[in-house]
């Protein structure tokens, strides 16, 4: 067993031998792979995670050990992969069941994945073994208050969600609006262009949308929503060009960005952003409101896709919940909760090219008609084609494997040429993953990735990208940006909100 203090250390472990009779001298696979070991921690402390994880491959396949796995599980939770960071985990602990570090890796991969319930088991574990650790017993007292806040705001949802939309409206019709507030509004309850542009100017300002004219906006939003099918179909005429953007994770200011070089939405310019608008980002409320608003002035030429973030869990763990609380209230976020549960899942583009935000699924022949009938009104659910629409991503190699990620699944090129040929389709455009140069074309061009929020979470440097295409030219032309200065002035002058717990997680995670 690992003291309190070693497994207190915030950086990867020193590969060493198990505790066996034999040296290193007598065992020269276990030399070898302390080496590889070692050299994968080195790259670890310079950030070169892909790298690391590779050199902890190589010496698992040398001289498996239950510290080289809890090390790649470290290295697969700072690229992401949380469902890579779990399996590696329970091969830890398969390998020692008494490996402390091991158990905390595996809560750490649990939590990211909103699987709060499961995460408190490892974490008790980790606490009652280690009593002294502090950095355990914060992350178990904190899992805990998660579990039951969850559970908590959960059951007032169930017991509120169908009248709490109609009773902000109507709350509404009786509350003023202040004599000092010189913001924007809505012309006779209604979203009109000079609103729109009277908005990004407001919020460029880094100044709050009255809340009056907030729920007003949800409340449209909502009734809108449904009336649309989960498979949205676009026509777009032979020379208009239409433009499909990817994630912008409350990148307010880069998504200004978009519209500065690619025009303001309009019946002659429209857009289809493929979900992921919140978490992360600082001005994510500004995102959404915008968004919303376009989409209710021009319902018809403005499209808006549903992510993996567009959901309850997601939305706790990663920001959005805590940024609509501190810019307007609890009652607010339980509403865009409700909203996001209407957003369409797909949408098919001159009947030729299908957008989703994640990928494709885990069985043969779906069909178009299967994705119509999904019945969206709810949470993602952990399986299915909903959850495989929102969560999968592309592989290089042909077949189906688990999701690095622990939710969806990961297709290759020969599980995407047949749905394309099964529903006479030319490509798939999906977003969900960040990419160096914004976008990025797999499956011998059949299967399209873009990611529009550049330099993302103020460290990854990469470009943002945004995919045009004519009706009578489906080929996609890239447009690649970098962040916005204003962004990372704003992020310099330390306005960035942190409220999510995994934040907190990932800083804590190094400690222990």
């Amino acid at each position: 067993m690992s003291s309190a203090a070693e497994e207190a250390n915030h950086k990867p472990e020193a590969p060493t031998a198990p505790a066996q009779e034999n040296t290193s001298e007598e065992n020269p696979l276990q030399a070898k792979a302390d080496e590889l070991g070692a050299r994968g921690n080195e790259f670890f402390k310079e950030q070169n995670y892909e790298q690391a994880i590779a050199l902890y491959t190589e010496a698992i396949e040398t001289c498996p050990n239950e510290r080289f796995y809890a090390n790649r599980s470290f290295a697969h939770f700072r690229t992401e992969s949380y469902g890579y960071a779990l399996s590696d985990a329970d091969k830890a602990i398969s390998m020692k069941n008494s490996y402390t570090k091991a158990y905390y890796r595996r809560a750490a991969a649990l939590m990211a994945l909103g699987r709060f319930k499961k995460a408190l088991a490892d974490l008790e574990f980790v606490a009652k073994r280690c009593p002294s650790a502090k950095d355990a017993q914060d992350k178990y007292t904190e899992c805990k208050k998660m579990v039951n806040k969850i559970a908590f705001e959960k059951a007032i949802s169930v017991q509120h969600q169908e009248k709490s939309v109609e009773k902000m409206c109507r709350d509404m019709e009786f509350a003023t609006i202040e004599d000092d507030y010189t913001g924007p509004k809505l012309e006779n309850g209604k979203v009109t262009l000079e609103f729109m542009k009277s908005l990004l100017e407001w919020y460029k300002k880094q100044n709050k949308l009255h809340k009056n004219f907030a729920y007003r906006i949800l409340c449209d939003m909502e009734t809108l929503l449904k009336t649309q099918p989960s498979l949205v179909e676009i026509p777009v005429p032979d020379e208009q060009k239409f433009t499909v953007c990817g994630d912008i994770h409350g990148q307010f200011y880069d998504l200004l960005h978009i519209f500065e070089i690619n025009g303001l939405p309009s019946p002659t310019n429209p857009y289809l952003f493929n979900g992921d608008f919140v978490d992360r980002g600082s001005f994510s409320v500004e995102c959404i409101f915008t968004l919303f608003g376009f989409k209710l002035l021009y319902p018809n030429h403005f499209f808006l896709a549903r992510g993996n973030h567009e959901s309850f869990n997601m939305n706790q763990l990663y920001g959005f919940t805590g940024e609509v609380v501190s810019k307007y209230s609890q009652n607010m976020a339980d509403m865009f909760t409700l909203v996001y549960n209407w957003l369409p899942l797909c949408h098919l583009i001159n009947k030729k090219v299908l957008v989703m935000h994640g990928g494709l699924f885990s069985k043969d022949n779906v069909s178009l008609d299967d994705l119509r009938s999904i019945d969206r009104n709810c949470q993602p659910p952990e399986e299915g084609l909903m959850c495989e629409l929102l969560w999968s991503d592309p592989h290089p190699l042909p077949g189906r494997v688990p999701s690095k990620r622990g939710v969806g699944i990961q297709f290759g090129p020969d599980v995407t040429e047949a749905f394309l040929k099964y529903n006479n389709l030319d490509y798939i455009i999906r977003s969900h993953e960040v990419k160096a140069e914004g976008y990025e074309v797999d499956h011998n061009g059949k299967c399209i990735t873009v990611f529009s929020a550049p330099n993302y979470c103020d460290q990854m440097k990469n470009l943002g990208a945004f995919i045009t295409l004519k009706g009578n030219d489906l080929t996609p032309k890239f447009t690649t940006y970098a962040d916005s200065v204003t962004t990372s002035l704003h992020s310099a002058d330390g306005i960035r909100l942190q409220f999510d717990v995994i934040v907190r997680l990932k800083r804590s995670v190094e400690r222990y």
